[in-house]
């Protein structure tokens, strides 16, 4: 009998054990092209800055509102201690903006009014929508500082900052913690007012990094 040929062996076969290696599949990865209209590296990095900066600020406004009216109450310690973490966050990002040559958003006036606005609404509503609002806007901001330092992975000489937004947005997901652990989910119409609040935070999120 003769031996098998194993498929291998046909010369007009390509080996089935060996990688084949083509051009493609040798060639690394090439970045993402930037498309008309994109933000410069530059650029968007001073928008991540800026909306951050904003973000800190609102949050702690906020935080102001609510403890305006709630100043006396049972969760008033849980919410101040919320506060100064939260001012933490917002030194760290004015010191930050003038050695990057980065300005605050024309809409740190707004932003001013409306988050203490929102905090002292949600207050009147009552302890539970209050620590609600606290869910609704730390969720935002985990998601996006999320994206942020994954947008920052692979930039070596942004470690520090990457770091940084890693350590902050820890504080931001106990923040959301110490609202539901604080019966967030049990205030009235929960899910519309969450929803409301997050569609709001998104859009300040959005007019924050351009303006």
């Amino acid at each position: 009998m003769s031996a098998a040929r194993h498929p291998a062996s046909n010369p007009g076969q390509p080996d089935a054990a060996k990688p084949r290696k083509t051009g493609r599949q040798a060639a690394k990865p090439k970045p993402a092209m930037r498309r008309p209209g994109d933000p410069s590296a530059e650029a968007a990095l001073a928008r991540m800055l800026r909306v951050d900066h904003a973000g800190e600020y609102g949050a702690r406004r906020i935080y102001e509102g609510q403890l305006a009216v709630l100043g006396q109450s049972s969760v008033a310690p849980v919410i101040r201690k919320m506060w100064e973490q939260e001012v933490k966050h917002l030194d760290h990002f004015e010191k930050l903006l003038p050695g990057r040559r980065v300005r605050p958003t024309l809409l740190q006036p707004l932003w001013h009014v409306a988050g203490f606005a929102l905090g002292a609404a949600t207050a009147l509503m009552g302890e539970r929508a209050a620590m609600a609002c606290t869910v609704a806007v730390e969720e935002v901001i985990d998601e996006h500082y999320a994206k942020q330092a994954e947008s920052l992975s692979d930039e070596p000489a942004e470690a520090a900052l990457r770091a940084t937004i890693e350590d902050f947005r820890a504080d931001e997901l106990e923040h959301r913690d110490t609202g539901l652990a604080h019966e967030a989910e049990l205030a009235t119409g929960y899910e519309p007012l969450t929803a409301v609040i997050k569609q709001g935070s998104r859009l300040a999120i959005w007019l924050s990094e351009r303006l």
